[in-house]
């Protein structure tokens, strides 16, 4: 290995005393290829496996916690005591070479897509009309009631409870790009007038729930991680003023991670105080040594990897697109053969990245935003 590269394999403990073995995090990567009612694939088992190999913690895909929560088709589900015999064959492929396992969880939202939930019902924290995931056309979500409200939050407990008993090492709250959690954070979805208006309220709810069920459940060492993004297009949407508070709000709480959710590791703020100053440092600012930081965004080389930790300050590097394109990215640059990494898609040869069909035919599509080979 190129000694420059050491920094990326140094060890690291998290705030519960676990240690991780590198600073490879495998990112919770949409691969709408679990079986239609949400409990794992054959398919999805070898290609998680390969994609966990080599990183400190994998995530897997996020996992709805309730059925009016499905946001994809082929979202994998942890909503159901019936979904923990295909966990558990996916918490041991995830965990075979030595990876600490997390499930992502997860509620769509005003995002869910009514084709795939109950009477075609979708719920937000107020009613709202929008495209989600591959729709052509809008799709309305009401207002989420304080009754149900409730029931989400206890859904997100029973989702770590089966996780826990799966055997994972732990969860990620998905409080990210646009879903529900994301939603009650932002003025943009949140115009309740009841106590649920807090933009805080929620997410910190949900936290403690399952914080709870981790004690209840699971050992000291089960991690709960939280994923957020830092700003949104909208407005009046979520802010770096906003992001600032619930960071703060966040280091108070017993996660042992904060995930910034991002397309580049060098975005800048959009406005306010914080205009033109890079997100992720400023939040390293924020959180001033108190939980490590997860960063990702556009790592394609190992040399943006380093990057990612030595210079823009993130305590773990997540591998989103990258590792999609080449799951043996960490094995490489370990191997001092980072000059051989696939950074770029070619629709010839589908043995090149090892995907599942369905994912392939994504890639193949343009879904993603990805080099190719071909233009």
């Amino acid at each position: 290995m190129n000694s420059k590269y050491e920094p990326l394999f140094e060890p690291l403990t998290l705030p519960n005393g676990v240690q991780l073995r590198n600073r490879f995090v495998l990112a919770p990567l949409t691969h709408i290829s679990s079986n239609d009612d949400g409990t794992i694939s054959e398919e999805e088992l070898p290609y998680i496996e390969k994609r966990s190999k080599d990183v400190a913690i994998a995530i897997n895909a996020a996992s709805n916690v309730n059925d009016i929560g499905q946001a994809f088709p082929g979202q994998p589900s942890v909503a159901h005591d019936s979904d923990i015999p295909g966990l558990k064959r996916l918490a041991a492929a995830m965990k075979k070479n030595g990876a600490k396992a997390l499930v992502q969880i997860h509620h769509g939202g005003a995002q869910a897509l009514t084709n795939l939930t109950p009477d075609g019902d979708a719920v937000a924290p107020s009613a709202i009309s929008l495209k989600s995931f591959g729709q052509q056309h809008e799709h309305h979500a009401r207002e989420i009631t304080a009754t149900e409200i409730e029931q989400t939050i206890k859904d997100f407990g029973e989702a770590t409870r089966r996780v826990a008993e799966a055997g994972f090492d732990g969860v990620e709250i998905h409080g990210a790009n646009h879903y529900l959690i994301h939603q009650f954070v932002s003025p943009y979805y949140n115009r309740r007038n009841d106590i649920w208006a807090d933009n805080y309220k929620f997410a910190l709810a949900v936290v403690d729930e399952v914080v709870k069920a981790k004690e209840t459940y699971a050992n000291e060492d089960f991690i709960v991680g939280y994923r957020l993004s830092p700003e949104e297009a909208e407005s009046p949407g979520i802010t770096m003023d906003i992001t600032e508070q619930l960071v703060n709000k966040l280091c108070q709480t017993a996660i042992d991670y904060i995930h910034v959710s991002m397309m580049d590791t060098h975005a800048k703020t959009r406005e306010g105080q914080y205009e033109g100053q890079e997100r992720l440092p400023l939040i390293k600012r924020f959180v001033n040594g108190r939980k490590p930081i997860i960063g990702i965004g556009s790592v394609f080389t190992a040399d943006d990897a380093l990057d990612a930790i030595e210079n823009v300050g993130v305590d773990l590097v997540a591998l989103g697109r990258e590792i999609l394109l080449d799951p043996q990215f960490i094995d490489k640059i370990k191997q001092g053969r980072e000059q051989d990494i696939v950074n770029y898609f070619d629709p010839q040869r589908e043995d090149l990245h090892q995907l599942t069909p369905k994912l392939w035919e994504q890639f193949n599509k343009g879904f993603y935003p990805v080099p190719r080979k071909d233009k």
